[in-house]
Formats: structure tokens, C-alpha cells, sequence
């Protein structure tokens, strides 16, 4: 357990958040003595935010719980430039209107994790285009740019990397950090924060922050980055053979994101029961010491407990119940991810490759070959033998559907229309 003496450092300890904190001594001290406000941000690039955004969340929540002030940065004027840290190359263009739109999307959900309002403390929501989309460039050059150092900012992973690598960096990436670290100011003169989060490549740029405050306004404000997770295996967090695990409802469902906690690698189940449930310490500990089989258990209870953060109580346990239904009782559940297909395409005959590619179980016509070479796929609990099956109206089941199975756990239901 930590030496710290503040609740939120010693939580954030105890669970694993903490990968480096500037000045932990006085950062503790200040938040076991006072009502601390700390940010992270998040841009705005796509309309749902990821997994890989959920720990810093969790961060925010913990920080909330343990007595202080969160502000969800949302990064109207940045998305505008794009971070280049650990990019090789430039992330495109969004215009106004798509920034926008995502931002209003990603908006709902924090409101999961944090309680919004105007008490002392609750969290806030920013956005930082209230104050760079509104600068005056020779001004900002003047009073914020002569404080930095090309030579200094040449040194940063983030550039670095990409020059390395003889990726080009644009002008306007270059710009970044300038405007991030200008962020972690204005926050401070706005709502008195004195500490940024954030994952562990963005420690650069948070420093950045810091020396500017002190410069610009002789503030004392602080640094605390969370480990990037991988899995046990190696693997970034986050990323499947499907692409990014969303979280938004609409882009993956509660029973997607269910599975992907229930298939959580066996030497993960603690660190992630940890970082992203709420479940206490000495009930985790238990979990974590099941062995054989019964990590089976304690997977499920992973799953249910982060799928009930973010889409619901109800939503999680229906998502534990369809899974119970389709693997211990074989049944076919209602609630199994359903793609609608044109009952004229059945009639006409659906080829097996396309059928799965389509119900998104697989990337491409050539991984559903690969796939049936190994016996991965099935139609109907049957194991495909033959890649030019023909699916037909035949093939519906008494509930006028098509149960398509990737492995033991992946299931999409073709529902003619």
C-alpha cells in the first residue's frame, strides 16, 4: 500500500494510475490539506471516445470520489491542430462542424463517470476553443511563445519520434504542446487547477505546462501521467481484430463490450478489475487469487462491473445473461448483436465469405477463408467445412434468423427484412 497521506493520491496508488508525479511530496500535501482541481484533456477527432480513453477517465472519477474538483477538457481549439505524439503522421483536417458534432457525441459520456454541476465539487466541463479560437497570433507569439525553446522542443518524444523516423511534422503540430501547455494556464487563472493527468507520452507536454505557469503567472502546478497499459501479452489496450473498442452504444454494443472484458487474458483480470471497475480492494485481491476454471468467474465479473459503468447496471447484467444463455445452455438469444440483411439477397443465395464479412466477424473475404481452413467459423453451431456455402432461407432458424459464430464467443445474428 502507499505512503501517501491524501486519499486521492494514496486510490490512485493502490489501484495503479500513477506512472510519475512532479513533486509528489507537495502535491500530497496540498491534497490532503485542500480542495485540488486537476484536467485532463480530450480531443475531439472521432464521435465516441475509445478504451483507450477510459483510464483517464477512471482518473477523473477517483478524483472526484476522493473529495476534489474535475474538469473534462474538451479540446475544441486543439482537434483543430491534432496531437502528433506517437502519430506518423498527420491526423486530417476536421472541419467546425465535425468538431462540433463529436463534441456534443462524447459529451454524454462523462456524465457516466462524473457528477456535473456548480458545487464546490463538482465536475466541470471546458472546452478550450472558448479561449484559442480567439487569440491573436502576434500576441500569443509575444507573451507565450518567446517562453519556448526549439531546441528544448526538439527533444520531446513526440517530435523526436516522428523526425527520426523521417516522417514529416507540420508546422502546425509543432504547435501543440505550445497550445496545450497555454491550456494548462488558462485553466489555472479560470478555476484555480494546479494539476494536468494524462497518460505517460504526454508527460512532455504537461511539463511544458507547468514551466509556462510558473513563467507567465509564478504558479506551482503539478504533473501525474498513468501508465500506458498493455496487455499480458504484449498488446496495445484497446485494439482488436474489428478495430478500436468504442464507447458509444451505437458503435459497439453493451454485448460487444462485455466480451471484450470477458476475454480479458488471464494475467490482466487484477490490474483491470483495479483501473476499471469500482469494486473494492479486498474483494479484487479475491478475485484475483482464483486459479484453473474459476478465473472464468472472475472475468465475468470484470465484464459486468465495467459494462455496468459505462452502458448501465440493467444493460450488464442482460449482456452476462446472453452470454450465459448462448455458451452454458446453447440457446439463441434475442439479445445477440442482429444485422439486418435484404431478404431478396437470402433469396438470391449469400456466399458464407461475404455473409461474415458483412456481420463484421471478420476483416475480409480471405481471413473467413483462413478461418474455415482452422475451423473457426460456423453457421448455426455447425462448423463450416466448404468456403462456398451458400446461405439460403433454408438456413433460417425456427426464429427467422442466421446465427453466425466466430470461435466459441463471437456470435451475429442475420436477420432477413
Amino acid at each position: 500500500m502507499s505512503q501517501f497521506k491524501s486519499d486521492f493520491l494514496r486510490v490512485l496508488s493502490d489501484r495503479g494510475f500513477i506512472h510519475q508525479v512532479s513533486e509528489p511530496e507537495a502535491l500530497d500535501a496540498l491534497a490532503a490539506s485542500s480542495r485540488i482541481t486537476a484536467y485532463i484533456g480530450y480531443d475531439c477527432t472521432a464521435p465516441s471516445l475509445h478504451i483507450g480513453h477510459l483510464l483517464p477517465i477512471m482518473m477523473l472519477h477517483w478524483m472526484q470520489q476522493t473529495g476534489h474538483r474535475p474538469i473534462a477538457l474538451m479540446g475544441g481549439g486543439t482537434t483543430r491542430v491534432g496531437d502528433p505524439s506517437g502519430k506518423d503522421e498527420s491526423r486530417r483536417i476536421l472541419t467546425e462542424d465535425t468538431i462540433n458534432e463529436n463534441l456534443k457525441s462524447i459529451r454524454a459520456t462523462f456524465s457516466k463517470f462524473l457528477t456535473f454541476g456548480d458545487g464546490p465539487g463538482d465536475a466541470v466541463m471546458a472546452n478550450n476553443a472558448d479561449w484559442l479560437n480567439t487569440l491573436n497570433y502576434i500576441d500569443f507569439l509575444r507573451d507565450v511563445g518567446r517562453h519556448f525553446s526549439i531546441n528544448r522542443m526538439l527533444s520531446f518524444d513526440s517530435v523526436k519520434l516522428r523526425l527520426e523516423r523521417q516522417q514529416e511534422l507540420s508546422f502546425l503540430e509543432f504547435n501543440y504542446m505550445i497550445l496545450q501547455a497555454y491550456d494548462f494556464v488558462e485553466l489555472h487563472k479560470r478555476y484555480g487547477c494546479v494539476l494536468q493527468m494524462g497518460g505517460s507520452d504526454q508527460w512532455g507536454n504537461i511539463i511544458n505546462g507547468i514551466d509556462l505557469g510558473r513563467r507567465i503567472q509564478n504558479a506551482q502546478l503539478f504533473a501525474l501521467t498513468a501508465p500506458l497499459i498493455t496487455t499480458s501479452s504484449g498488446a496495445k489496450m484497446g485494439k482488436t481484430a474489428a478495430g478500436a473498442v468504442w464507447l458509444n452504444a451505437d458503435l459497439v454494443s453493451p454485448y460487444d463490450y462485455w466480451q471484450f472484458w470477458r476475454n480479458t487474458e488471464d494475467g490482466d483480470v487484477e490490474r483491470f478489475l483495479k483501473l476499471f471497475t469500482v469494486l473494492p480492494l479486498d474483494e479484487i485481491a479475491r478475485l484475483g487469487a482464483l486459479k484453473g476454471q474459476e478465473i472464468n468467474d472472475a472475468k465475468k465479473t470484470l465484464a459486468t462491473e465495467a459494462t455496468a459503468l459505462m452502458h448501465g447496471r440493467e444493460a450488464a447484467e442482460l449482456a452476462a445473461e446472453t452470454a450465459r444463455q448462448t455458451f452454458e445452455e446453447g440457446a439463441l438469444s434475442e439479445d445477440l448483436p442482429t444485422i439486418e440483411i435484404k431478404k431478396a439477397d437470402l433469396d438470391k443465395g449469400l456466399g458464407v465469405l461475404a455473409a461474415n464479412v458483412e456481420a463484421g466477424l471478420v476483416a475480409s473475404t480471405s481471413e473467413a477463408r483462413r478461418q474455415i481452413k482452422g475451423g473457426g467459423l460456423k453457421i448455426n453451431d455447425a462448423t463450416v467445412i466448404d468456403e462456398k456455402m451458400v446461405l439460403t432461407a433454408k438456413d433460417l432458424t425456427p426464429e427467422g434468423v442466421i446465427k453466425l459464430s466466430l470461435g466459441r464467443k463471437k456470435h451475429v445474428l442475420l436477420k432477413p427484412v
